[in-house]
């Protein structure tokens, strides 16, 4: 099953499909040399919207959460992208800690991370799972939906080292985005790798400092292979100093929506493109689909009442919204099913280091094709092209599975060369978002 798009528009998308596909050798050569630069995140996954004259990228999660749901044919792709991971970083790693979030009662997320453990225990690792959870004060079993069993351990920290009773880890890594600040417990591990690094959790990292590291990557790129940036980015701005409780900040918020929206505008107009542009007003950092609504006219930002202010004021672990990306709406015209079944979906593509190991399709049959689908009422739709995100098909039709893969795995990989340059950017971490 491949979700089909529902738009007369596909034209645009298809030129640029046999432009990637035109352009293989160039694309392939160039990130490789992009890769010589820049060292990768270990792992991140990509959110896509189709739009049938726009194929764009709209989150980068460095934390992804989901490797529960990515068809099992992906595992020797995963398994292969993480043993060529660690032997960059620690050719001689014995033994890793994997930190989840503290969702002790979440099964659904906890599948993830018995995934992603099994993943990394067939690169030859030693994995055992440490909670940053107090709750967890003893070794504590969870037992899964599959009828296996997660055991979390408490931390324990010694010095510059931090590891379980009884185990101390060459590498630690984080499944945990650490929105709500950066633990004591983690802070200077000189002895041990930390990946991501520490900077890369919600703490201090912002997506507008991911999407202006993409707007250089995708203009390098669009020169690369003749055509226009727009095709594959999407336009943003920022406001700081935001409070929706105290309505502080409805001026600029409204100012830099109106311009996103007047640029989307002279886009559409040169394109021929006959859809009402839109913006996506979400919290500067933070995941999970919280502190997000879409905007058509200025005047709606300030006009919220008081339940939208409240669900736009407050994200992930109750930290508090004080900065927002207004970032420009891409339509997803992408379906799964048909009739009373039938979802808007947008693909999802995930990466361990520089490979694309996989995906599947988050599906909603309640949103519309321009709304958030990260929200209550999603489901996933795992497909296998893991093959078809690295080997197109020049034969078939520039639309065909194969290529619009491709393509899905091209735009990843920009989104992913981006966080590289985010991280290579990042100031340090600020003392006042250090917490207990």
């Amino acid at each position: 099953m491949v979700p089909h798009l529902t738009t007369a528009l596909k034209g645009p998308l298809l030129e640029i499909e046999s432009r990637f596909l035109d352009a293989l050798p160039e694309i392939e050569r160039w990130l490789r040399g992009q890769w010589q630069e820049h060292t990768p995140p270990f792992y991140g996954s990509v959110d896509l919207r189709n739009a049938g004259f726009k194929l764009a990228p709209v989150d980068m999660n460095l934390f992804p959460g989901g490797f529960n749901n990515l068809d099992a044919t992906f595992l020797p792709l995963c398994v292969q992208a993480a043993v060529t991971a660690i032997d960059k970083i620690c050719p001689d790693a014995r033994r890793l800690l994997l930190i989840p979030e503290n969702h002790t009662r979440n099964l659904f997320y906890l599948q993830n991370v018995a995934q992603l453990a099994a993943i990394l225990r067939l690169t030859g690792l030693e994995v055992r799972l440490g909670s940053l959870s107090p709750e967890v004060d003893r070794p504590t079993p969870v037992e899964l939906p599959d009828g296996t069993t997660l055991l979390l351990e408490p931390l324990v920290r010694h010095q510059y080292r931090l590891g379980l009773a009884g185990f101390e880890p060459c590498a630690i890594l984080l499944n945990n985005d650490l929105s709500g600040g950066i633990p004591t417990i983690l802070q200077n591990l000189d002895e041990q790798f930390v990946l991501p690094p520490l900077h890369a959790g919600w703490a201090v990292r912002r997506k507008s400092n991911h999407f202006a590291a993409y707007d250089q990557v995708a203009g390098d790129f669009a020169r690369l292979v003749g055509i226009d940036p727009w095709r594959i980015n999407p336009y943003f701005s920022v406001c700081e100093a935001v409070n929706f409780h105290d309505r502080q900040g409805e001026e600029c918020l409204a100012a830099n929506v109106d311009a996103v929206l007047g640029l989307i505008r002279e886009k559409y107009q040169q394109y021929a493109i006959d859809e009402t542009p839109y913006v996506v007003v979400k919290a500067d950092a933070g995941t999970y689909g919280m502190g997000v609504m879409t905007v058509k006219d200025a005047s709606q930002v300030v006009a919220l009442n008081r339940k939208q202010r409240n669900k736009m004021s407050v994200i992930k672990e109750g930290m508090t919204v004080s900065q927002v990306i207004i970032q420009e709406g891409v339509h997803t015209y992408e379906q799964v099913g048909s009739g009373a079944q039938a979802g808007v979906a947008e693909p999802v593509v995930y990466m361990i280091d520089r490979f694309v190991v996989g995906g599947f399709y988050r599906v909603h049959g309640g949103r519309g094709r321009d709304e958030n689908l990260n929200a209550p009422g999603m489901h996933f739709e795992p497909l296998a092209f893991e093959t078809s995100c690295s080997l197109p098909d020049q034969c078939q039709n520039p639309d065909a599975a194969p290529n619009r893969f491709y393509a899905y795995g091209v735009v990843a990989r920009l989104a992913q060369l981006a966080a590289s340059l985010e991280l290579e950017r990042t100031a340090p971490l600020p003392e006042h978002l250090i917490c207990a």
